[in-house]
């Protein structure tokens, strides 16, 4: 009965059907019993309609699933849209302090540095090596602040006294709403800032006025873009400045069908459920779906489109299951566990081509690789402009200018992007239905800068399947050369002489190749969006301990026996990091022993053979010696085959400096 009153309530309003404003007919029903019998007396007007997502109190619909949701957290059921914060970098640039006043014996050599808190981040500089009362630094301290600005920056000039004492020589405290927005890649002019000392008098805190100041540049820095996410899945490259902008090239539709075989994610009232619902981001905007209750096949058939700035970008995916629907009661742990999460790059994405697949959704557990269920999703990516489709691909820088101009460190970067994590976690975690923390970074790859063994032996594996192409082009010469195959070693010399006899030849033919290639491999492109592929992941064949590990907190909550093993397991793989790294060092020395005498006699052959060539290069043609050469190199068995030719024998026996390493 409340339920139906509700509706007579918005049918006498007039509430829309999709995108039509117009009043809804509302009708009479008879009331029955339980039986289905005609009661004989009183009747309700109703106003029924079926509506869709476009529907405008389609956000207010209670859904019949949500039906054993107490009251206060059906607001947790609901779809929602959100939208991060503007995010800046702040640069704060200390350059020096003057007329700085220690306590204590004059004679005292004071050793001064900056510290700067900006809410629950504290940054500091290095001591000035002036060890004096106008001490300098000129270093760089950066935040990361969100709109609306609330907490000020505090700076203090702070003197170590030895055994962890320090004595603060004076502070300021600067609005951030008085600081200059820098948008263009010129330096802003410094500025002295007054510092305050604070004494206690009569158990009062009092401010000191005095003549010690600190000279610095404080900007916001907006040609910057604030990097939220891991850097290789960036959904958005705009700098935090509008004006700064570039045009848009076209809208990404996204069609979060259903999911289907969830797994069962808690126990309820004694038996297996799942609340699953989705949180999808791309670029500064977040969707949540509703909460289907009690399925492991929900449906929510929602849609969201989002704008398009650079096809370079990634639209997130992840589906979690929802502890949080019986006021008091939080099962779970407290958290809303990850289901799965899907990554979809635009770039490969055919233009005005809609994708209609199933996704599996697995998560790696501590247990190993784990399949939650499949996610059915539909994509679009409609290009409003191919002119700046094409501008985007070929003129416009991926990163803003100032990226180029004054670039970050990665120290620097990582940094930042925990900074910008805990904002989100907090802003988002703030609103209504919240976008809890544990979602936000699991979206965002919070923890994806941890060591991990598994990505290690994959990024390795990925390092050398890009350099096969080189090793297996090696082997194939070594074969021509060994005329393992004469006919094939007959052709290869024949291409080699017109190659240098017409060398205008070279690059035309390079291209018609590449052209070649491209079009034999069309007919095996990619039909769907690609997904997580679990064998270059090394998701399968990782240990139980190598996942152990990975997982482990931070500082690490293991027994001190599996850490030395972990220490010295890390040790050893360091050594043969350390040993391949020495190697390069030598090969790449051995050039430079050519010309710095270290070897007297190799020095004297290298400059005589210098000496013989440039004559020989300038009385005989080029051409002559690259056909005598390559057919020297070619040459076959029954004229000699040389292990070492006399350039590598020579090479072998240079010195390096690895003679010096203790």
């Amino acid at each position: 009965m409340e339920q139906s009153v509700c509706l007579h309530k918005r049918s006498c309003a007039g509430y829309s059907y999709g995108d039509h404003y117009s009043p809804l007919a509302s009708q009479w029903y008879k009331l029955e019993d339980k039986n289905g019998i005609n009661v004989g007396r009183g009747e309700l007007m109703l106003a029924i309609w079926f509506g869709t997502q476009a529907d405008d109190v389609f956000p207010d619909a209670w859904h019949s699933d949500a039906a054993i949701v107490s009251g206060e957290c059906l607001l947790n059921t609901r779809s929602k849209v959100y939208l991060s914060p503007r995010l800046w970098y702040l640069r704060v640039n200390i350059i020096q302090a003057q007329d700085l006043v220690p306590a204590g014996n004059r004679n005292r050599k004071p050793e001064v540095y900056v510290k700067a808190i900006l809410g629950d981040v504290i940054l500091r500089t290095k001591v000035s090596p002036d060890k004096n009362v106008n001490p300098k630094w000129n270093e760089d301290l950066m935040f990361v602040v969100a709109e609306p600005f609330g907490d000020p920056l505090i700076l203090s000039v702070e003197d170590k006294l030895g055994k962890n004492m320090v004595e603060c020589l004076g502070r300021c405290v600067i609005r951030l709403s008085q600081v200059d927005q820098r948008l263009l890649p010129v330096p802003a002019a410094p500025k002295w800032y007054n510092l305050e000392k604070i004494v206690l008098e009569d158990g009062r805190r009092k401010e000191l006025n005095f003549f010690s100041k600190l000279n610095m540049r404080i900007t916001l820095d907006g040609g910057y873009h604030v990097f939220d996410e891991y850097i290789h899945y960036v959904s958005d490259y705009r700098p935090t400045a509008k004006k700064l902008w570039t045009a848009m090239i076209g809208v990404l539709e996204l069609g979060i069908i259903s999911a289907s075989s969830l797994q069962p994610m808690k126990l309820r009232d004694g038996r297996e459920t799942t609340d699953a619902y989705c949180v999808a981001k791309y670029g500064p905007k977040w969707v949540k779906t509703r909460t289907i209750v009690d399925s492991f096949a929900p449906k929510w058939n929602e849609q969201y489109t989002w704008e398009v700035y650079d096809p370079f970008t990634v639209l997130t995916i992840g589906v979690f299951d929802d502890c949080h629907l019986h006021g008091g009661v939080v099962v779970g742990g407290g958290k809303d566990p990850s289901i799965g999460k899907v990554r979809i790059r635009l770039s490969t994405l055919s233009t005005d081509k809609i994708y209609t697949y199933s996704y599996p959704l697995l998560v790696l557990k501590p247990n190993g690789l784990k399949k939650m269920g499949e996610i059915q999703l539909a994509v679009r990516f409609t290009c409003s402009s191919f002119l700046k489709l094409f501008l985007a691909y070929t003129i416009n820088p991926l990163f803003p200018k100032m990226h180029h101009i004054y670039p970050l460190s990665i120290y620097h970067l990582d940094s930042l992007r925990q900074q910008a994590t805990r904002i989100l976690c907090l802003r988002l975690s703030r609103s209504e239905p919240p976008l809890r923390r544990e979602v936000v970074e699991y979206i965002l790859d919070g923890g994806s800068q941890m060591w991990s063994l598994r990505k290690a032996k994959a990024n390795f594996e990925r390092l050398l399947a890009t350099l096969k192409c080189f090793l297996d082009a090696w082997k194939w010469f070594d074969e021509i050369r060994r005329w393992k195959n004469p006919t094939v070693t007959i052709l290869v010399i024949s291409i080699y002489c017109i190659a240098v006899l017409k060398p205008d030849l070279i690059l035309p033919t390079l291209i018609l190749y590449c052209l070649q290639v491209g079009i034999c491999r069309w007919r095996n492109r990619p039909r769907h969006p690609t997904h997580i592929d679990v064998k270059l992941s090394l998701a399968i064949s990782t240990t139980a301990d190598e996942l152990d590990e990975e997982f482990d907190t931070f500082p690490s909550s293991r027994q001190s026996d599996v850490l030395r093993m972990r220490y010295d397991r890390l040790r050893s793989i360091a050594g043969r990091v350390v040993t391949v790294i020495g190697d390069f060092a030598t090969k790449a020395e051995r050039f430079h022993s050519l010309l710095n005498w270290q070897d007297p006699r190799i020095t004297a052959v290298f400059l005589t053979s210098c000496l013989v060539g440039s004559f020989l290069l300038y009385y005989v043609n080029l051409k002559v010696f690259l056909i005598v050469g390559g057919f020297y190199w070619m040459r076959h068995p029954a004229f000699g085959n040389d292990i070492l030719n006399a350039p590598q024998n020579f090479m072998s026996r240079l010195p390096t400096k690895a003679d010096y390493m203790l």
